[in-house]
């Protein structure tokens, strides 16, 4: 509290008095705890189709991510971090429930078509009422699971959907607050009224932030633009700052997309501490799958996207919580997208559902008793509405410096088992599978162990 001369307080001449500093220090001491009494907020930031290598802090020598970058350095930042499938809807479906797809039952995009309209053309099988019986059907997965903003929600905490989400409404995720309406026949797919966020502004989430303020009552954001996602169409002042920094159009404008996405990371970090909730709100940060541009066009290039290589699973992932999680770039613990779920409720004081997969990466002992990750590769287009073993085209596991990629023989007849060390080769140029047998042997027994189809 400033005084100044001209203050009506009538002790104003005790400003500069020592006992009454004392007196007014010892008067906000409760003040303050009752401040940082209160649950924390959370805020989930989810970028959508980015490389793990594609921010400034990660090392790229072109693409600039300043508030990223800031974030990373005030955050536990895990270089090593993962996502178990590098296609959007099971992964963000894995990020709201901390389940694996092949647990929470959502495999792929599309479900599948009934027999009943496979004699259809394409066009047709679309739009046919049996096949949003089958959309509409898909949807049950979500409803029943124990979502975050469910399960945060029992403990008093409002929740706002914006950005990608294919769940139908953001009420079947147990949101209490959302912008995508999920109409399947007005358009909802996988985020619709949602997909403008950042794109068109950040006032949905502002405002929803700011109504929780005035009525005191703490907050699970999620924030999943449709950014650096196509359509690649950055402001024209970034794509200026990159054009002349490569041969290729189409990546200058991936890489300007890159910063209008951190921009819009920006301006939601700048209400937080603009509203003076920075420090009793905890950000994670973490994209869904990765993403290597073409140079020819704006789409994702082999062993990015969909794909079973780094350039599809590797994923930044972030924690800042000021004055209870201390910064640190670690370059060597694994993390993965399942421990997001049991990191906010843990944060939160909320009871973790029984089984879920994930560890708490704000215990350290926790983190470092793990010592393998896993994941599944599955088809884009659902093969089966309940089994998700028909989808199902690899499996993976990273332990140490070692990742094993073994196909599925149903799906990936074709595909053979894949050793590489990642740490040395993280681009995965150089396939060891017949120079270290017994190391095949060992992973892939692990990996029974996790799911065996």
């Amino acid at each position: 509290m400033q005084l100044s001369r001209r203050s009506t307080f009538p002790f104003a001449r005790l400003a500069l008095s020592p006992v009454w500093l004392l007196v007014l220090s010892w008067l906000s001491v409760p003040l303050a705890l009752g401040a940082e009494a209160g649950p924390p907020n959370v805020v989930m930031i989810i970028s959508d189709d980015q490389a793990w290598t594609d921010y400034g802090f990660m090392g790229h020598p072109h693409i600039q991510t300043p508030r990223l970058d800031q974030l990373a350095r005030e955050s536990l930042t895990f270089a090593r971090g993962y996502v178990p499938d590098s296609l959007c809807r099971p992964s963000l479906a894995t990020m709201i429930t901390g389940l694996y797809p092949h647990q929470h039952r959502i495999v792929g995009n599309d479900p599948p078509f009934p027999e009943s309209v496979m004699n259809l053309p394409p066009a047709g099988r679309r739009g046919s009422p049996e096949y949003l019986k089958n959309r509409i059907a898909y949807l049950d997965h979500i409803t029943k699971a124990p979502t975050l903003p469910r399960l945060l929600g029992e403990a008093g905490y409002r929740s706002h959907q914006s950005g990608k989400w294919w769940e139908g409404s953001y009420q079947r995720g147990g949101f209490t607050h959302g912008m995508t309406h999920g109409d399947r026949t007005r358009g909802g797919r996988h985020g619709d009224l949602g997909l403008k966020i950042g794109r068109e502004g950040m006032a949905p989430v502002h405002d929803f932030i700011d109504e929780c303020q005035r009525d005191k009552k703490p907050f699970f954001i999620w924030y999943a633009p449709f950014l650096p996602h196509t359509p690649h169409t950055p402001p024209e002042r970034l794509l200026n700052k990159y054009r002349d920094k490569t041969d290729s159009l189409p990546i200058a404008k991936y890489w300007a997309m890159c910063e209008w996405f951190d921009e819009t990371c920006g301006q939601l970090l700048d209400h937080l501490e603009q509203r003076g909730l920075s420090e009793n709100t905890i950000v994670l940060y973490v994209c869904d799958n990765g993403w290597i541009n073409d140079p020819q066009a704006s789409r994702y290039a082999p062993r990015s996207k969909r794909s079973q290589y780094e350039g599809g699973i590797r994923t930044p992932i972030m924690v800042r919580w000021p004055g209870k999680v201390k910064p640190q770039h670690d370059t060597t613990t694994l993390a993965s997208s399942i421990d997001l779920a049991p990191t906010v409720l843990a944060a939160c004081g909320v009871k973790a559902p029984e089984g879920l997969p994930g560890v708490n990466l704000l215990d350290a002992s926790a983190r470092s008793a793990r010592k393998a990750l896993y994941g599944e590769i599955l088809e884009h287009d659902i093969q089966h509405m309940t089994d998700p073993e028909p989808s199902l085209r690899f499996r993976w596991i990273i332990r140490d410096q070692w990742k094993l990629i073994v196909p599925h023989p149903a799906r990936e007849p074709k595909a053979a088992v894949e050793l590489f060390d990642v740490l040395a080769d993280p681009t995965e140029q150089n396939e060891l599978a017949a120079k270290h047998p017994d190391v095949v042997a060992k992973l892939r027994d692990e990996l029974d162990q996790w799911w065996k189809p």
